[in-house]
């Protein structure tokens, strides 16, 4: 009976009630259709996202006015938004604007009271800095800059698209060149509104060039919004098409970068069936011949065969090899945290794949962070049971009074729920302090932390000791699932071997091959983050996500084996590091994109920029670490079932 109640809870966190015309998007005659303003900013940073009304603009005169009589305007008015919507930096207030279905009328106008000297250095620096804001009318996003630096005025475009490319005439200007230019602002904005039958499809935002005020301290200046409705045979259900840059997205390179992925895969799956075919069969032959010698009785019969085999390999830490790992009750919190976002991954992609069942997650504003959330909360099982059953299964090889180990489990447990929201909360209490001194709207909302911690505290948290336990108790009696018993005193671990017996020396290259396979895919994935694009090649990620699994999982394995055997039988960590080391190359990587690929500057942008790569690294590094130690445990498990052992 509670289940339901907790899913009604959650549902209630994380989804706000919503307007009627934003369900169905149909519209009568003369019905409100309201215009939201998001935010403004500079072009080239995202995260320096201001309020609209940040900017002196003024309010409309209509019916919504502060001024107007009656005082119930919906002027500057909160729109009600999810919790997705704000972690994703939208932050929509009602524009002021009174526009009714299928009615141009006459066009809105403000005038602003004479600018101080602060107001109009306000406009001076979005002006200089290439700002532009953005607008929502039923669901659908505009686009316009706020002015244009003067007198190059044959550099302007006297109509702006809201397909972004339109801003890609923005670039910073020297010094020498701002000394001769004046800012000027756009005051007379039309609104184009194309529409099939009842159903808005299509918005355009034209700024007239004719319009263009200088900004001076003292001037008032008067904005105006005409709106146009014209009719269209686009079709609803395509309208957010124009918005996705297909040439982009599905160029051939690509394509091609899919292929070179899966080709890599083949030429590692060969490199692994190689080694386990052929090598392990000679391995195995040997140790036969070695086994069968340790029993015979001929003297005679061990002379002649000793000289043909070596007592060495990886047959020889079969007393170690299912030592449990040092660290263990973090070890198996590291391998529950990274099935858990192997399943939210998996869960996020798929859904998003399936996107023409329930909406495309792209047109939603904070859809992919609202399934984000919700995957997260709901696999937390998932973690605990791993967690649970893995320290279950390496806590008997290892004496311990019953004591101590009751007090690992409850460490185990405790860290598997607060290991990763204690580093996510740390990054975002940084760059939430940092976006309140900047005054961005990127800072998270009170009520929002409130929300979340309550999901964490009623859903995530229980389904974490749930699972832990279920996870305990997996394990029916007191037999082990290894096929080898545990020595009482540890091998030692030879030092004197190769840099390929080293874990040391093959880590970075198993983390250079998993990067190899996944940095194209990389590439787009950050554009879309930090370039205004929307990414909607979910079955590309799709297929992206099962190939690195694959080359993390073939990696791991080959690395492994060749530690096994240099005889160094501490295989969880290098298997984990292994994986994990892709992580590595990925944030280094968004280092040279910071660099070469984008135009960002100051310290807000830059912070935000490295505390989000810092995050997609870890998370990253989780996921293929635990991807990587999962196929290394199926393997050593693999090949030492089929050895004879004393």
């Amino acid at each position: 009976m509670r289940l339901p109640l907790v899913v009604a809870a959650a549902a209630a966190l994380i989804f706000p009630f919503v307007e009627a015309d934003t369900v169905d998007h149909r519209y009568k005659k003369d019905e409100h259709v309201e215009l939201w303003v998001n935010k403004v900013g500079p072009y080239a940073n995202p995260q320096e996202a201001y309020e609209y009304y940040a900017l002196p603009f003024c309010a409309p005169d209509t019916k919504h006015h502060p001024d107007a009589p009656g005082g119930g305007g919906r002027f500057n008015e909160w729109k009600v938004l999810s919790i997705g919507e704000h972690l994703g930096g939208h932050a929509l207030r009602h524009s002021g604007h009174d526009i009714t279905f299928l009615n141009d009328g006459d066009p809105e106008k403000c005038t602003t009271k004479a600018l101080s000297q602060e107001e109009a250095d306000h406009f001076s620096k979005a002006v200089q800095h290439r700002w532009f804001y953005q607008m929502y009318l039923d669901d659908l996003p505009v686009w316009g800059m706020v002015g244009e630096m003067l007198p190059k005025a044959d550099q302007l475009k006297s109509k702006e698209k809201d397909d972004l490319a339109r801003l890609d005439h923005m670039e910073d200007l020297s010094d020498s060149e701002i000394k001769d230019l004046h800012p000027y602002v756009y005051t007379k904005r039309n609104l184009v509104i194309s529409y099939n039958k009842d159903q808005i499809v299509k918005v355009d935002l034209e700024s007239d060039t004719s319009s263009l005020q200088e900004v001076k301290p003292g001037a008032q200046l008067e904005f105006a919004l005409h709106v146009q409705y014209v009719e269209t045979n686009e079709e609803f259900h395509s309208r957010f098409d124009r918005y996705l840059d297909h040439e982009f997205f599905k160029h051939p390179i690509h394509w091609f970068s899919l292929f070179n992925a899966f080709m890599m895969v083949l030429f590692l799956m060969g490199l692994v069936a190689l080694i386990l075919l052929r090598t392990l069969k000679k391995d195995y032959a040997r140790y036969g011949i070695i086994h069968d010698l340790e029993e015979g009785d001929d003297m005679d019969e061990k002379e002649a065969l000793q000289d043909k085999v070596e007592d060495s390999g990886w047959k020889q830490v079969h007393g170690d090899v299912f030592r449990s790992p040092t660290m263990l009750p973090l070890f198996s919190a590291l391998v529950g945290t990274g099935w858990q976002l192997v399943v939210l991954t998996l869960g996020v992609i798929v859904f998003a794949v399936l996107g023409p069942l329930h909406g495309e997650v792209h047109e939603g504003r904070g859809e992919v962070m609202q399934a984000i959330i919700v995957c997260y909360a709901f696999s937390s099982i998932v973690s605990g049971y791993t967690s649970g059953n893995y320290f279950k299964s390496y806590a008997g090889t290892v004496q311990r009074k019953g004591k101590e180990t009751s007090v690992q489990w409850q460490q185990t447990m405790a860290l598997t729920v607060v290991l990763l929201p204690t580093v996510t909360v740390a990054v975002f209490t940084v760059l939430n302090g940092v976006a309140l001194t900047y005054g961005t709207i990127n800072s998270i909302p009170f009520l929002v932390m409130i929300k979340l911690f309550f999901l964490w505290t009623l859903v995530s948290i229980p389904l974490c000791v749930v699972g832990t336990l279920l996870g305990r108790h997996a394990h029916k009696g007191t037999t082990s699932d290894f096929p080898c018993r545990v020595n009482a005193i540890p091998r030692p671990i030879p030092e004197d071997v190769p840099w390929y017996g080293k874990p040391s020396g093959l880590i970075p290259l198993a983390g250079l091959l998993s990067f190899g396979s996944i940095f194209i895919e990389l590439y787009y994935i950050l554009t879309s983050l930090w370039n205004y694009k929307f990414y909607h090649v979910y079955g590309f990620l799709l297929g992206v996500y099962a190939i690195l699994t694959i080359v993390v999982g073939m990696t791991s394995i080959i690395v492994v084996y060749f530690c096994l055997n240099a005889e160094n039988y501490l295989w969880q960590w290098t298997a984990f590091g292994s994986g994990a080391s892709t992580a590595g190359y990925v944030f280094l990587y968004g280092v040279y994109y910071y660099i070469f690929k984008t135009h960002m500057h100051g310290l807000l942008q830059m912070t935000f920029y490295f505390g989000y790569m810092t995050l997609i690294a870890l998370n990253l590094g989780l996921l293929c670490g635990t991807l990587g130690h999962w196929a290394a445990s199926k393997f050593v498990k693999a090949i030492f079932q089929n050895v004879k052992v004393d």
